[in-house]
C-alpha cells in the first residue's frame, strides 16, 4: 500500500508540473479571446483580471508555484489519510473530500499570491494584485467564477 501511495504521489507531481504550464497558456489564451470578442462587459473584465492576477502571481514566484501545487495535493492526501471516513456514507465522503480539495486550492492560490507580493518590489504590481484579490473575494459568491477557476486549475 505504501509503494502505491508513493507511486501515486510521483504521478501527481508529474501531472501537476505538466498541467501547470497548460493552465497558464490556456488562461492567457482565454483572457485574450474574451477580451477581443466580448469587450464591454464589466463582469468579464473582472473575470479577466482574476485570471491575469493568478497568472501574474505564479509568474512572479517563478518555480515556487510547482511546490505550491504539490503542497495542495500533499495536504489533501495527508488529511484524507488521517481522517476516519469508514462510518460515513459515500455522499458524506465525497462532500468532505470536496471541501478539503476546495480548501487546498484556496490555500494554494493564496500562498502563490502572497509570495508574488513578497517577491515583487514594484508598487503598481502590488496594487493591481491587491485590487484583483479584492474583486475576487467580492465576486466569489457567483458560482460561475468559482467553477471557471476550479476547472481551469483541474485541467
Amino acid at each position: 500500500m505504501s509503494n502505491f501511495v508513493h507511486l501515486g504521489m510521483h504521478l501527481l507531481c508529474y501531472n501537476i508540473f505538466i498541467a501547470g504550464y497548460i493552465f497558464f497558456y490556456l488562461s492567457i489564451y482565454l483572457s485574450i479571446y474574451l477580451l477581443i470578442f466580448i469587450a464591454g462587459n464589466i463582469f468579464l473584465s473582472i473575470y479577466l483580471s482574476i485570471y491575469l492576477s493568478i497568472y501574474l502571481s505564479i509568474y512572479l514566484s517563478h518555480s515556487l508555484h510547482i511546490y505550491l501545487s504539490i503542497y495542495q495535493y500533499i495536504l489533501v492526501w495527508f488529511v484524507l489519510r488521517h481522517i476516519n471516513l469508514n462510518g460515513l456514507f459515500n455522499a458524506d465522503n465525497i462532500f468532505i473530500a470536496g471541501n478539503i480539495f476546495y480548501l487546498s486550492i484556496y490555500l494554494s492560490i493564496y500562498l502563490s499570491i502572497y509570495l508574488s507580493i513578497y517577491l515583487s518590489h514594484s508598487l503598481h504590481i502590488y496594487l493591481s494584485i491587491y485590487l484583483s484579490i479584492y474583486l475576487l473575494i467580492y465576486l466569489f459568491k457567483h458560482v460561475h467564477i468559482y467553477l471557471s477557476i476550479y476547472l481551469s486549475i483541474l485541467f
